[in-house]
């Protein structure tokens, strides 16, 4: 009997805007500006990122806010 590995969740930039409840442009901002975060896939045009990616751009959007002095908690 085979175990079905877990198919990793990936998400596009929109979606991870969405699940930070963050604006699109802003986590576009981080995408291009740090360029070790990179996408797990792509499907055509498509950049597609993992949860350890969504994590990434999550901390650089805290770090973002916490240099202008607004806290995002």
């Amino acid at each position: 009997m085979t175990m079905a590995t877990p198919v990793p969740r990936l998400r596009t930039p929109g979606v991870i805007a969405a699940e930070l409840g963050e604006p699109l442009h802003r986590v576009q901002y981080v995408l291009r500006t740090r360029h070790h975060i990179s996408p797990a896939a792509t499907a055509g045009r498509l950049r597609l990122f993992d949860s350890q990616a969504v994590a990434m751009i999550r901390l650089a959007l805290y770090a973002i806010d916490a240099w202008k002095g607004a806290s995002h908690v």
